[in-house]
């Protein structure tokens, strides 16, 4: 195991594309997987095998209080459904005068799946199946490695109709999948970390609970743990105030592209999702179509040594109309020790460290200008 296996592990969970939470779902089973140290978990020369059906039964156990909750939460983006949700609501809704979640879970653990629901619950085994090994598998890694399967691999099995449904027909007959051992060893050390439970904003939430005698829970004391002091109302105020310098300058240009536009969207050069930074250096007026298309990306080094003048130009602007808090602000976030009077080349080279630090080491996607 090495530096490279937790960059690259950053940058899978950063970078990789995510249109539905599968990728969520498939590293959250495998790290409880290596977590609980399943004893079904085998070494093999530098690749670690797991059965899938014990993947497919974490899934299940996602997905279920998911699925069934009102209001929806929802796990893909656009109309469409998740691959599984017809066959599992079936399921969902046939166990829910019967005892719902739990006398789901202790069927497939303890009695079997009765037979009643057998077949539509082995068809919806066979869909999640799917699913996970033609999706996520085949997807995850793909920021790192222009190959499919480049961190999972499949073993297919051919499957026979059951007798008995429960968990160890699962785990016999689903086949096996396997992760490099690298990754296995990093999310053994790490994964509890990653997968959240072991998190300092996790534990934090837990002893606040436990401080309180069991009269707050964890989702209420996350919600107020994680508030940001900047609201969209700060962050339009920033944006007005912004516009109502660019008013005064008769033409705006693309701070990426150079080009003149007349309307134009105020970027975040580090995006706000990735720091809740709303101070005015880190506002700069941007096309619409290129913001849209930078999103959450990270500037490149090159690209801002590219428009190093253009930058400038703005931050000059700012600095004339706004002097207090421009200073203040790049002081703090960019120049620090440095005397302000370094402002212009120092502030360059820090953003430029800050967006590599992002990309190289956090794992987030570099963003490039493409021609429009």
């Amino acid at each position: 195991m090495n530096n490279q296996t937790f960059q690259n592990i950053s940058k899978i969970i950063a970078r990789d594309s995510k249109s539905t939470t599968y990728k969520f779902a498939l590293l959250r089973g495998v790290i409880d997987l290596i977590q609980e140290n399943s004893p079904y978990l085998r070494v093999s020369g530098d690749r670690v095998q797991i059965p899938t059906g014990l993947l497919i039964e974490k899934w299940l156990l996602y997905y279920y209080p998911i699925l069934e909750s009102d209001p929806a939460i929802p796990q893909i983006n656009g109309s469409a459904n998740l691959a599984f949700r017809e066959p599992f609501m079936q399921l969902i809704d046939w166990y829910r005068p019967r005892g719902g979640f739990s006398a789901f879970y202790n069927d497939l653990k303890n009695k079997g799946i009765p037979a009643t629901i057998q077949v539509p619950f082995f068809n919806l085994l066979k869909k999640i199946r799917d699913t996970i090994t033609t999706m996520p598998m085949k997807y995850t890694g793909r920021s790192i490695s222009d190959a499919y399967y480049s961190i999972f691999e499949y073993q297919n099995k051919r499957l026979r109709r059951p007798e008995h449904l429960d968990l160890e027909y699962l785990i016999l007959e689903f086949g096996s999948f396997s992760i490099p051992r690298d990754y296995y060893e990093a999310f053994k050390i790490l994964g509890s970390f990653i997968g959240g439970q072991d998190a300092i904003m996790f534990k934090w939430a837990e002893f606040s609970v436990n401080a309180s005698g069991q009269e707050l829970s964890v989702n209420r004391v996350l919600n107020e743990v994680l508030k940001s002091p900047i609201t969209a109302r700060h962050i339009a105020e920033s944006k007005k105030l912004y516009q109502d310098i660019l008013n005064t300058q008769g033409q705006v240009y693309c701070v990426w592209t150079g080009k003149r536009i007349g309307r134009y969207a105020l970027d975040h050069v580090i995006p706000f999702s990735i720091w809740k930074n709303n101070d005015l250096w880190n506002l700069l007026p941007a096309a619409r179509n290129i913001n849209a298309a930078k999103s959450d990306k990270i500037p490149a080094p090159e690209l801002i040594e590219r428009q190093r003048d253009r930058i400038l130009e703005y931050w000059e602007i700012l600095h004339k109309h706004q002097q207090q808090r421009f200073k203040k602000e790049i002081q703090v976030a960019l120049l620090g020790n440095h005397a302000f009077d370094t402002w212009k080349q120092e502030g360059i080279s820090q953003l430029q460290n800050s967006c590599n630090y992002l990309i190289e080491t956090r794992g987030f996607e570099a963003w490039k200008v493409r021609q429009y």
